[in-house]
């Protein structure tokens, strides 16, 4: 049992709290910590919901088949109310994202920074046939969320996948291979994937160290290779069987194939 404290006449002590000097310092290390965790929940989510929105306009622009064209009003309409959203998420988490925090929580804005960078690099190379550079990119951005190097070369490095499929995709439709060479200076999507080769081989990244363009650089290359050796094939074929196959000729389709994907 414990014992009780007593005066020196008998009288049961009264409990005594003597708070610690130290207290109010580590109640202010508390709600610190408490802020930083809400912040980083809520740029996860943002940064998670900005990828899916990214991929939701990806595949509505895989089903253009024009190239150097304004996109299909449909398509057109898809893409804009989608960045609209994620342009409402970049604004909710930018005041988490200013001074200081921008560098504290790039890891977790990143991925959604760079999947934002290959929807728009792929939208503005469909309407213009060119690349779009990264001042352009960090103007559709707040003024608070940076767009980084590291993030604007990664996101560039998967936009080689969507170009990849945008042209195998629209020369097993068309039998052609998008863009054209007819006029001087003409140029197609082959010839835009090879340059973007030279590019990525040429870029010095030695000094990137443990950044996220070092640490994902190998793997990017090998997969941007491969991509672009794919359209190769696919064009060989496109030229060299197709001159072995009679005028007229169409593949064989069977008769319980679905409906066509819709395209424009």
């Amino acid at each position: 049992m414990v014992g009780v404290k007593r005066q020196h006449d008998g009288a049961e002590k009264e409990n005594e709290v003597k708070a610690s000097r130290f207290m109010p310092m580590f109640e202010q290390f508390r709600d610190e910590l408490d802020q930083h965790h809400d912040r980083r929940e809520r740029i996860i989510k943002a940064s998670r919901d900005i990828t899916a929105a990214s991929k939701k306009i990806i595949f509505s622009l895989q089903r253009v088949r024009t190239l150097n064209a304004e996109i299909p009003e449909k398509i057109a309409k898809e893409t804009r109310d989608r960045a609209g959203a994620m342009q409402r998420q970049f604004f909710a988490i930018a005041p988490d994202l200013e001074g200081i925090n921008a560098w504290r929580y790039q890891r977790q804005i990143s991925g959604g920074i760079q999947e934002y960078m290959e929807a728009i690099s792929f939208e503005h190379y469909l309407r213009t046939q060119t690349l779009i550079t990264m001042e352009e990119a960090s103007k559709s951005l707040p003024d608070t969320i940076d767009l980084t190097s590291d993030d604007y070369a990664l996101g560039i490095f998967d936009l080689v996948g969507e170009l990849m499929r945008f042209a195998i995709t629209t020369i097993a439709t068309t039998g052609a291979l998008p863009g054209s060479t007819a006029e001087p200076g003409g140029r197609d999507v082959l010839i835009d994937l090879r340059s973007l080769r030279t590019s990525f081989q040429a870029l010095d990244t030695t000094s990137c160290g443990g950044t996220g363009l070092g640490k994902d650089v190998e793997k990017k290359m090998e997969v941007m290779k491969t991509c672009v050796e794919k359209v190769e094939t696919a064009v060989y074929g496109l030229i060299i069987r197709g001159r072995e196959r009679p005028k007229g000729w169409v593949p064989d389709l069977a008769d319980d194939r679905g409906a066509p994907v819709e395209s424009y």
